[in-house]
């Protein structure tokens, strides 16, 4: 494994073109994805599931000229259950590429093509929040089944990579972020800056850490015969 340091020059202010939405609290996403919009009228949305349905409620009639399902930009169908959908190189390589690196352009472009049928893009802005795992195992009654298949997978991988690469993205944790986060685009003349990008990745990181130290002492309190087993249909 190789692992090195941006070798690139790093963008200061970068225009919100392309939106990588995927969020099980929706409050605040019709103010956030119009204000984008005010900001970049061509900006284009990309999601899957009940986002995308929301989603396209948002944006109307009109949809297709802002909004890509993730199904048909990665060109790979959802895993039943929903337990694959954006684990896939045309998603992350958009989240972690480094803007100007000629390999990492190659990749997008061309190599992601060969497998998709069309190129990669570089993500602008990650948009995401959790299942509520907290929520879910604070409920009587809640098995340590139920908490187990409350654990989000592909939310933590995208605002991590986000996260680690906020010289070339915005990652969004909460709906509490969006109204600052407008207000800062249009001061900006529609545009994110580094400052800006990195807050909000601080914040990020510390979202999943918090998420995955839940989830972390939520199953080591289980003793296994009493709280696991009971709940298994073992074969």
């Amino acid at each position: 494994m190789s692992i090195r340091e941006n070798a690139y020059k790093v963008i200061d202010s970068i225009k919100p073109e392309n939106i990588l939405v995927s969020v099980f609290d929706k409050e605040g996403l019709d103010t956030l994805i119009r204000g984008i919009l005010e900001a970049n009228p061509s900006a284009r949305f990309y999601s899957t599931g009940g986002t995308g349905k929301k989603i396209i409620e948002i944006l109307g009639k009109n949809a297709g000229r802002n909004y890509t399902p993730v199904e048909e930009f990665t060109g790979a169908p959802e895993m039943e259950g929903g337990l694959v959908k954006t684990l896939h190189p045309k998603i992350h390589a958009g989240l972690l590429a480094e803007r100007g690196n000629p390999s990492h352009e190659e990749y997008l472009y061309r190599t992601l093509s060969s497998l998709g049928g069309t190129p990669g893009v570089y993500f602008d802005i990650f948009v995401g929040n959790l299942y509520p795992f907290t929520s879910v195992v604070a409920k009587e009654g809640t098995t340590s089944e139920t908490a187990r298949v409350n654990i989000d997978i592909g939310g933590p991988a995208m605002t991590m990579a986000s996260a680690k690469n906020w010289h070339s993205i915005a990652v969004l944790t909460s709906p509490g972020q969006y109204s600052p986060f407008l207000s800062s685009l249009k001061e900006n003349n529609g545009t994110i800056g580094l400052q800006q990008r990195f807050s909000l990745a601080c914040q990020a990181m510390k979202s999943i850490g918090e998420y995955r130290t839940a989830i972390g002492e939520y199953f080591g309190r289980l003793d296994f015969e009493k709280d696991v087993r009971p709940f298994l249909n073992i074969a």
